[in-house]
């Protein structure tokens, strides 16, 4: 595997990974903003939109026929939420011209294409066309409704807005039904130019040979666009409450979610995703072993930790008659690490869990993608043997002082208001 990336124009990097145990070609082109509740259900919008249609493909049926003679390629978008960032991502994937059955050019195809989705979208008179952008814009409406079904994912999300109250990264990446209702098609197409303006730009190309004219419809693309990008801050770790906030929400459910947030100001990464991963991430972690398999008090127990904010959130479905007693071993748990009460084995099984992880890099071409840019994002480029030897680094007492460095902040708790005594 090779792996390079060059500056190709003012906030704009491109990188590629040339791996020949692929098959096929992967383009990714990732947009950079601030996440912010006016703009979030605008921008993704726009992002979708360049991915239906095109100024060449001006319908969703003329687009999917020519992907479809390309062998079954492929054009897609997405929206997530990195800390306090919106990363809105245009991916692009093909079969490589070797194994192409009669010689044709995919490659200067796919370019072609990929390169009007981006820089010649479907427009008229100043906005988005009107029937493919009402597509659109259903299918966000419909995506931001059907959070709301998925219980556990719905309490980390209202956990997050919590926790985060005041910082952009209380917003969800798909942004909130009001502002995706009130978008048109007019001002999404603005969101488009503002996008391309000031977002910082990562392009990555995974692929089995080098292709030269990837880097150049890139550079010739951008080269019309009028570019200020913004200056992103990848780290904003979220500031302490000075008073624990608790709050309670009632809905027709089975069973209650709790999400506790606990926040740190430490800035040992590694010792905190080990403290995390003793804690909850694995099967054999405290919080599994001993809050759902020892003492039953819930239905499941896990937690995740946030570097980008510096927040661990532990998150459990329970009985509502067990949501005392699963606060107080949850903390009991955390103290455990923080009094040093865990085992060298613990650390070694830690360590394995990481390195079982990180050996799966290169897998998938995706995998590459998002593996470099997670390093650009934390501002060093490190191969995956250099982080697992981070990880094997990680001492007891680095642990423990990371464990030390987290107070609770907050409680988000959805409550089933069926039985109240369930």
């Amino acid at each position: 595997m090779k792996y390079n990336r060059t500056e190709i124009s003012d906030g704009i990097g491109f990188s590629t990974i040339i791996d020949e145990k692929f098959k096929s070609c992967l383009l990714t082109v990732k947009f950079i903003t601030k996440l912010d509740r006016s703009t979030a259900a605008e921008n993704v919008l726009a992002i979708s939109a360049l991915t239906d249609t095109s100024s060449d493909y001006n319908t969703i049926a003329a687009m999917s026929e020519i992907l479809t003679e390309l062998y079954g390629a492929g054009l897609s978008s997405s929206a997530r939420k990195r800390g306090d960032l919106q990363i809105l991502s245009v991916n692009s994937s093909w079969l490589a011209d070797k194994y192409a059955l009669d010689g044709e050019d995919i490659s200067g195809e796919m370019l072609r294409i990929f390169s009007g989705c981006l820089f010649r979208p479907n427009v008229i008179n100043g906005e988005f066309e009107a029937e493919s952008f009402k597509i659109n814009k259903m299918e966000l409406i419909d995506r931001i409704d059907a959070e709301l079904n998925n219980k556990s994912g719905y309490a980390l999300s209202r956990a997050q807005e919590v926790a985060f109250c005041g910082e952009p990264a209380e917003n969800s990446c798909y942004g909130f039904r009001d502002t995706a209702e009130a978008a048109d098609a007019a001002s999404v197409y603005a969101a488009y130019k503002r996008i391309l303006s000031t977002s910082q730009i990562e392009a990555f190309f995974v692929a089995p040979t080098d292709d030269p004219a990837v880097e150049k419809m890139l550079r010739d693309g951008f080269s019309a666009v009028s570019r200020k990008p913004e200056i992103c801050t990848f780290k904003s770790p979220s500031p302490l409450k000075n008073e624990l906030m608790d709050v309670e929400e009632e809905f027709d459910v089975l069973q209650c979610q709790m999400v506790m947030a606990f926040k740190s100001d430490s800035d040992d990464i590694y010792a905190m995703r080990m403290m995390s991963l003793i804690l909850g991430e694995t099967p054999v972690s405290k919080l599994f072993a001993n809050v759902r398999e020892k003492l039953s008090l819930c239905y499941y127990c896990s937690c995740q930790l946030s570097l980008t904010k510096n927040t661990l959130f532990v998150d459990c479905g329970i009985k509502r008659s067990n949501i005392e007693k699963t606060k107080a071993e949850i903390n009991r748990q955390i103290n455990e690490i923080k009094n040093g009460n865990f085992s060298d084995e613990d650390i070694r099984s830690a360590v394995l869990f990481i390195q079982n992880s990180i050996e799966q890099i290169g897998d998938t071409m995706s995998s590459y993608t998002g593996w470099y840019f997670e390093r650009f994002c934390d501002g060093k480029i490190i191969t995956a043997e250099e982080m697992t030897e981070a990880f094997k680094n990680v001492t007891k007492k680095r642990i423990i002082a990371a464990a030390k460095s987290f107070s609770i902040d907050s409680i988000y708790i959805m409550l089933n208001k069926e039985d109240n005594n369930s």
